[in-house]
């Protein structure tokens, strides 16, 4: 395919965002109309590179390196956990995660109810505190285009799926042993090692080699300050 980089009028911008491990979603309006408008001439340029650029069809791109692997780093676990603890807080409160988390808000103001609910998990996350809270799990959402935050209110955009599948499939399965009175343990998802090669929890099935790659973060944050 001959790429012709003078139409790739945004090519360098577009590159620093997805080599930071962020999003990018209609909340970026010029970025995102680029890439779909020209979403083969990029992923062959990326592919080249050695990047393979994933557009998911419920409105936001994002970039897989090759060589990651399996690796999961804190980052991803962390989002991860707080993403399922989001699932069933709302669970019990009868309200729709996917309305909340796909376009809803979560206040400030919310939080040290939901620290004080869910300490013990939490505590997987190494947040104790509900500055720890913003600083870790919160502050890198939006960072990496999954929220945005706006006088102490933080909205949920597109990417969130990405973990919320992964969540949802987890609580599929609970519900299910629930029902069937089983006492197979079916564990939330939880924190390993820096070193480890995989998540803790089999429940979520192949998704969880998708949440296996899905931020490279870590990775990339020091690559880009190289």
């Amino acid at each position: 395919m001959h790429i012709d980089l003078t139409e790739l009028s945004l090519l360098t911008p577009i590159f620093r965002e997805l080599l930071k491990g962020f999003h990018i979603s209609r909340r970026e309006p010029e970025l995102y109309a680029q890439l779909s408008n020209l979403q083969d001439a990029y992923r062959t340029l990326f592919k080249a590179l050695g990047f393979e650029l994933v557009c998911d069809t419920r409105g936001f791109y994002y970039f897989v390196p090759e060589q990651m692997g399996a690796q999961v780093n804190k980052t991803a676990q962390r989002l991860a956990l707080f993403t399922f603890i989001m699932v069933e807080h709302l669970a019990d409160q009868g309200r729709d995660p996917l309305s909340v988390l796909d376009g809803g808000s979560l206040g400030r103001d919310e939080l040290p109810a939901l620290l004080e609910k869910y300490r013990d998990l939490f505590l997987q996350a190494e947040v104790q505190t509900q500055d720890e809270l913003e600083e870790k799990i919160l502050r890198r959402l939006t960072q990496l285009g999954f929220a945005s935050e706006d006088n102490g209110i933080y909205r949920f955009l597109p990417p969130m799926h990405r973990f919320l599948d992964v969540c949802l499939a987890v609580q599929q399965d609970r519900d299910l042993a629930a029902t069937l009175h089983s006492n197979l343990p079916l564990p939330v998802p939880a924190l390993v090692d820096d070193d480890a090669d995989s998540l803790s929890s089999p429940s979520a099935g192949d998704n969880e080699d998708e949440l296996a790659r899905a931020i490279a973060e870590e990775r990339a944050h020091q690559e880009t300050e190289a």
